[in-house]
């Protein structure tokens, strides 16, 4: 019988204790219900990035189920707007033969979340960065899997964005 009391107690504090999960909580204020998310502009000459980069964006935004995504700026309560400023794919490990087999793609964008129901903004960073490292398998270059490298970044670029955005991180 103590041994359920004392599981009872610390059940009980483990869920007063403040902890909560990732993804629980939103930064957006409370009348933010729908968001338009117009393309990325891309400055840079990586071809559709902007394309990629966006659609993640709205993906995750929808799998977080926090904001609902509209194609009509009328009828939102927000804009997440995007313009790529930087995109890098460096060699950073080589074979024995001297070929890169491992590269770090880097990419850089202004963001910006206009709250257009009290006219201000909500998040501005002037250099959201992201970086991942990308192996590539031996016996293929880089560009021969290149197309699948930047689907995965732009996949992780968007869901570090939007948890910063939505969780204030």
């Amino acid at each position: 019988m103590k041994k359920y009391i004392w599981l009872t107690i610390v059940c009980l504090l483990a869920i007063n204790c403040g902890y909560h999960l990732r993804g629980m909580g939103s930064s957006l204020p409370v009348h933010i219900k729908k968001i338009n998310v117009p393309m990325f502009k891309n400055r840079t000459t990586r071809f559709e990035l902007d394309v990629k980069l966006t659609q993640k964006v709205i993906d995750e935004l929808v799998a977080r189920g926090k904001v609902e995504i509209t194609g009509d700026v009328q009828s939102a309560d927000a804009v997440l707007s995007g313009e790529i400023v930087s995109f890098n794919a460096s060699p950073i490990a080589f074979t024995r033969e001297g070929t890169a087999d491992r590269y770090k793609i880097t990419i850089a964008a202004k963001i910006n979340l206009r709250d257009l129901v009290n006219r201000k903004t909500i998040f501005s960073n002037p250099y959201f960065v992201y970086q991942e490292e990308y192996e590539v398998p031996e016996g293929t270059d880089f560009e021969t899997v290149e197309t699948e490298a930047i689907d995965k970044v732009a996949e992780k670029f968007a869901r570090s964005l939007v948890i910063t955005i939505l969780e204030g991180f």
